[in-house]
Formats: structure tokens, sequence, C-alpha cells
């Protein structure tokens, strides 16, 4: 009887692995892990279906109910992404053979690995999540350190069928078997697969070094350096879906992840890969979306001023700039009541202001002020008994601290600093004159992204100016609704004619809780004003001192992942990364390194590092491991759209980006981006188009080498017809720039 596969897929030229004795313990196991998969996703949708049909229960019960329909909702739209392809591979401890145990004495099963844990309905174990310590020797085995295993097998997926798999041995019992040991060549060949609109995650690929990085502890920032292709990216996410899966600090209701990427392409590119590593609980965002300015926020237009908020030194004017409104009249205060005359002098003022707590934003403080202003005054010698109630609703008292103490908006107040020197001279009394002249603004200019983190400094500082009424509003319905509570409880005991008199017996407050209690939320929560368990930075290269404390204000902690390279940096980055991030406030950095390319063709890749190393001869530059045997073309402007046509014509599953810094019409079937867009992601065709315009500078070394590494297949230089002549007359000059450029491609 034929063994005919349902799930494997193989093509003609991979018939040797279509052997029974090689799949068929996959083939069995992967329909068992389908139904459980089915099985797990109806047995939570009718769970979730019978807490819907429940009444809703007030107070804490209905709070229960609905957090336990989010959280049965959650795990069914993780379980729906997938089908069989939620496992990714297996690893066969030592003592077993690699296509199945080897007769009598097998001392293991193999151990299938998955992007989420699954048991069987009937309790056996079918797959181990791929975070979880049992899966480790997955990826970090290797010949030299197998890890207790015997062997390897690792799946391509493609649209719910495995189009291949490749096995590696690690014992000789292994070596022996009829699997196929050909994980090198084969995860080579992955490598070179069209690209798509969307980054896939590389689970059943991931490196020993790269998960070394990933299961690395939270504490304290590890830094990861890498060059273009070294899978940075990849690390970053799988490392964020690890951690809050396996870090005890990260477990639901102790802190949320946050991820932070370099643009919005970015964010739509990666967007698929957490859920598809099983997690769907980390926030992504970018920089300005911290900031609720962020969203209209352009490029500063001048390098100066940029410069100038790039530092901390303007941050720290916002301090001085709140405290002047912070400052206690000098002058007293005459209350008349109905009985008597309350006076209230500098001295009063003055220990008014002080009573906020330490740290207390200001228009939160201001209800602090407030009611110490009351105690105050109604504690005076010769106030009657009455005078409390009478200042609490006294207009003038309340007038006199809305002047003294006023309400402020981060907006304005930031505003008012950029554009009234004399307030910005008294407040950063370090800036030259020529400095403040430079940084004014007129009021209601648009915000630029440099300001961010100006805007978000003065926003923590400052505060919920609505908090403090939602505060009053909701204690008041919380004490209506205590009152209410005991009238209910009152008559309860009261009416109660149970033979055991059950209500006498219970507690006052034991009935309060079971019949609810008021909500103590105070408004609506800000999601990204943290803080955060820990914080993962991809691209981190490009912060600026004023862009690092918006991220370290977020997580006191400084758990952090920091992911870049000090080679794509476009403003230059010559220090080390360690001497970077304690300049800024980190205290405890790591450092790990990556340096194999697994995207870029070498064909590629070595003209790309000769081009950063003639601007930074200490970049850490990776190596290929890969060759295509497609040399880099070169030619003229005007055959952008047929070339992009042709190329479209024979790869129509493929990506191709359009790369340059001069506006250039739409190409069907291309993206088009600029080299600081184009950062982070990748294409199987990249076009640069005068490349030779980038210039001469250490930015524009740094934008041609992002550029030139965007590409996974072909990358293709078109200049300017008459810049064409001069580039290849330049190839074997020394030149710079383009001529560089040219004498290596050339």
């Amino acid at each position: 009887m034929t063994f005919e596969p349902s799930v494997f897929d193989l093509p003609s030229a991979r018939r040797d692995k279509a052997a029974a004795e090689l799949i068929a313990d996959d083939e069995r196991h992967l329909a068992a892990v389908g139904a459980a998969l089915a099985h797990a996703a109806a047995d939570l949708a009718e769970r979730r279906a019978e807490l819907r049909r429940r009444p809703g229960g007030s107070g804490q019960e209905g709070l229960e109910r609905d957090a336990e329909i989010h959280e049965l909702s959650r795990r069914l739209s993780v379980l729906s992404r997938f089908g069989p392809d939620v496992c990714i591979g297996r690893m066969v401890p030592a003592g077993v053979g690699a296509g199945g145990p080897s007769g009598a004495g097998a001392e293991a099963e193999p151990v299938y690995v998955g992007r989420v844990g699954l048991t069987a309905p009937d309790g056996r174990r079918l797959l181990v999540d791929w975070r979880a310590p049992a899966a480790e020797p997955f990826f970090g085995a290797t010949p030299a350190n197998p890890m207790g295993l015997s062997s390897r097998r690792r799946y391509r997926w493609v649209q719910g069928r495995i189009r291949d798999y490749w096995d590696e041995a690690f014992d000789e019992r292994a070596l022996a078997s009829r699997a196929s040991l050909d994980d090198q060549s084969a995860f080579i060949a992955s490598l070179g697969e069209s690209r798509s609109p969307r980054m896939r995650d590389v689970l059943g690929t991931l490196q020993s070094d790269q998960d070394a990085i990933i299961r690395a502890g939270s504490r304290g920032a590890l830094v990861v350096d890498g060059g273009p292709g070294t899978g940075k990216t990849v690390v970053a996410l799988h490392r964020a879906a690890y951690l809050k899966y396996a870090d005890p600090r990260l477990e639901e209701g102790r802190g949320a992840v946050l991820f932070v990427g370099p643009h919005r392409p970015y964010l739509a590119y990666v967007s698929d890969v957490l859920p598809d590593l099983g997690e769907d609980g980390v926030l992504t965002c970018t920089l300005a979306d911290l900031v609720p300015e962020g969203a209209a926020a352009a490029v500063e237009a001048d390098p100066a001023v940029a410069a100038l908020k790039a530092g901390t030194g303007l941050l720290e004017a916002i301090e001085p700039a709140v405290a002047l409104y912070e400052e206690p009249p000098a002058e007293g205060l005459l209350l008349e009541l109905e009985e008597v005359e309350v006076r209230l002098g500098a001295a009063e003022w003055a220990e008014a202001f002080a009573a906020p707590e330490p740290g207390t934003p200001h228009n939160e403080a201001r209800e602090q002020v407030w009611e110490a202003l009351v105690d105050i005054a109604a504690d005076q010698h010769g106030a009657p008994a009455g005078a409390r109630a009478a200042l609490e609703h006294h207009r003038g008292l309340r007038e006199a601290l809305h002047r003294a103490w006023p309400l402020l908006d981060s907006a304005e107040l930031v505003s008012d600093l950029l554009s009234v020197p004399a307030y910005l001279q008294r407040c950063a009394p370090g800036l030259s004159d020529a400095e403040i002249r430079l940084l004014q603004r007129p009021p209601g200019s648009p915000w630029t992204t440099s300001d961010l983190p100006l805007l978000d400094a003065a926003r923590r500082r400052l505060g919920d100016a609505g908090a403090a009424r939602r505060r009053r509003r909701l204690d008041a319905e919380a004490a209506a609704e205590r009152a209410r509570m005991d009238d209910v409880v009152a008559d309860l005991i009261e009416h109660d004619d149970s033979e055991l008199l059950v209500m006498h017996m219970l507690r006052g407050d034991d009935l309060r809780a079971g019949l609810g209690a008021a909500s103590d939320r105070i408004g609506p929560v800000d999601r990204w004003a943290g803080p955060f368990a820990h914080i993962v930075v991809d691209e981190a290269q490009e912060l600026t001192d004023a862009q690092w404390r918006m991220l370290l204000a977020r997580c006191p902690s400084q758990s952090f992942t920091i992911v870049g390279d000090r080679a794509q940096a476009r403003s230059g980055f010559p220090e080390s990364w360690l001497d970077r991030l304690h300049a800024v406030g980190f205290h405890d950095v790591a450092l790990a390194g990556l340096s194999v390319n697994y995207r870029t063709p070498a064909e590629i890749m070595e003209p790309a590092s000769r081009e950063i190393l003639a601007a930074l001869p200490d970049a850490n530059v990776p190596v290929s491991i890969r060759r295509t045997g497609t040399a880099v073309r070169h030619g003229r402007t005007d055959e952008l759209r047929p070339l992009v046509a042709g190329w479209r014509a024979e790869h129509p599953e493929g990506t191709a980006c359009i790369i340059g810094t001069r506006t250039i019409a739409d190409v069907p079937g291309a993206t088009v981006l600029t080299p600081e867009l184009a950062k982070g992601l990748e294409f199987d065709l990249v076009v640069l188009v005068e490349p030779e315009a980038f210039g001469d500078s250490l930015t524009g070394a740094v934008d041609r080498y992002v550029a030139m590494t965007r590409a996974t297949a072909q990358l293709v230089l078109l200049s300017a017809p008459d810049q064409s002549r001069a580039v290849s007359a330049a190839a074997g000059a020394d030149a710079p720039g383009c001529a560089r450029m040219g004498r290596a491609v050339g």
C-alpha cells in the first residue's frame, strides 16, 4: 500500500525526500496537530459563547467575566492563524534515529517544536512552544555542542504545505540513517527565496548565535550590534515574543513590552511577525506615536536647529519653565465669610504650595494645593465650625488659586519657550544669544519631529489637567454608591427572617463586596505613557540624546533590547555603544554582536562594504554566506521604467524597490522610497537612482550603503545620462562618493 502524504508537497526535484520511511511519522504527527488545533479552537469558541450567554453581572463579577471573554478571544485569535504549519520542526534526542525510533532500546521519542505549545485531547504533548526551555536545543544545537540531540529537522512551509525540509545529524546513528543531510545547502537556498510585502518570521531557520541573543536575560540593556542582513530585526522581534512568554517580570499584569521601530513602512512590513510567533501582547510604535503631536510632525528643516534640539539642554529647561508657575504669591489674601474674616498671608501660601508629594505632575498637584489651602484657612483661630464647607465653595479662593497655580498645557508651554526669548533665556541660561535666536518660532507654527522630546517632557512634567476633576467626580460617585450599599445591607439584615439568620451571620463588608463596588478608574489611559517592563528599539543608532530620554522615562528599570548598526547612522556614530548609552543615562549595558550576513549576496555586499569602509574604517561589516552569480548592474536613469517592467515580467511574485534622494514618479510594480525610509526593509530587486546625488559626506556614504544592502537578489545603479560617462571614467581614480562606487561595481 502506497503512503500518500497530504501535508508534504515536495517537488519532483526532491523526490528522494518523499520516501515513506522519512516522512510517515511526521505526516501522522502533523495530522494529529491539525486535529488538536481544531479541537482547541472549537473548545475556546464554545467557552466564549457560554460566557457571553451569561448575565453581565455588576462590579467585580462583571469585570472578571469581560476579562475572561477577552482572554478567550485572544487565544482563539492566536490559534486561528495556524494549521499544521504551526509546527516548525522536530528534534530527536540522542538514542533515537533520525527517521524515527531505531528499534528496541530507543530512549526517547522525537520532540516537535511549534509556534505555540499544543496538547492533544488525551493529554499527549504534541508541540513544545518554541520559547520553552525544552525547545532550546532545537535552535542552539551545533555539531560542536549538540545539546543532547541526535538530529534536527526543519520544515519549509509554503501556503500550508511542506515544500522542503532539511535534516542535521549530530551523532553517528543519525549520520548512518537515510535522513536528508543537506542542512547548509537547503538553508542557504531558502535565504534566496523571493521576498514579500510582509516580513516572514524565520523561526524555522534561526541560527544558534541569533537564538542565544533572543534567550538572553532582560536585566539591564542588551545591545545587539550587527551589519545589514545579520538578522537584527529578526532577533529583535523574536526576542520581544520570547521575553513576553518566558520572563516572570513580564507576566500578564506585571508590565507591558514595547517595540519601537524607525518608521511606518517598517511597522507595516513586520506587522505579521509577532502574531505568527504566537504573541499578540507586544505594543509596536514609532517614536512619533509616543506624543499626540507626532502624527502631524514634519522633519526639522534647519540642521542647526535640529542639532540644538537633539541634545538634552532644552529638556532641562522644562523644569524651570514649570517652576515659574509654582511660586507662592507674596501678597496676602483676605476672605470674607458670613461670620469671620480669614487671612492667607505669604507664609500660608508657601505652606500650601509645599503640600504636593514630590514628583506629582503640576496639573495634578494643584488639587493637593487646594486641599491644603482649605485646611490652613479652616484651621485658623476663630474660624467657625462651618467655615470649611464655605471655603470649599468660595469663589474668590478658587480664583486666587487659578491665578497662582494655573493649569498648563504642554504644547502652549513649549510654544512659549520657543517664541519668547526672555523666557527661554531664563529657563536655559546655557544657550547663547545666537542659539536663542535660532530656536525662535512664531506661535502656532507646525511642530517638527525634533520638537517631540520637548513636548513629551512637558507633558510628563505637567500631567493630566482633567485627572483631578475626574477623581473628584468618581469619589463623589463612589461615596453615593457606598451610601446606597449601606441602605441595601441594612434593609437585608433588618428583614432577614430565615431560620439561621443568614444575613446577620454575614458582615456588612462581605455583603457590599458581593453586591459590587464602584470603579476606581479615573479616566482614559495613555497607552504609550508607560511604565513598560521592557522596551525593544530597532535602528537605535539614529536616536538622539533627547529621544533616548523619551524612552528611558517610560522604562524606569532600564530593561532594554537595543538593536542597531553604527555604520548605518546617518548623523555619524563615532563613539562606542557603551560610551553612547552611558552618556544618555543607561547604567547596566551588555553588548552582543552578529557578524554573518544571511540576506545580501556577496556580489552586492563586497562593493557596498568598500563604499562604507572608505567613509567609516571601523564599520562592523558582516560577511555574506551566499553567492548568486548575479553581478551588480549599472546604467542610465532613462532605463528605469523598462528595466523594472522587464524584471517584473520575469519575477511576478518578487518585490522591487526604487531608492533615490530626489522625487521619483511612481513606477508600476515597484515601491519608491528614500534611503531613510528604506532602512530595515528588504527587496528582491533594488534600483538606486542617481546614487552620486547622495553626496560625498558621511551621510551620503551611509545612505548608499543602506540602499545597496536592501537587495537580496539584484542591485542596479542608474546614473543621470550626463553622469554615466563620468562614473565610468572615474573607475580606478582616487575619487570620493559615486566615483568610489563606480570603481567598486564597474
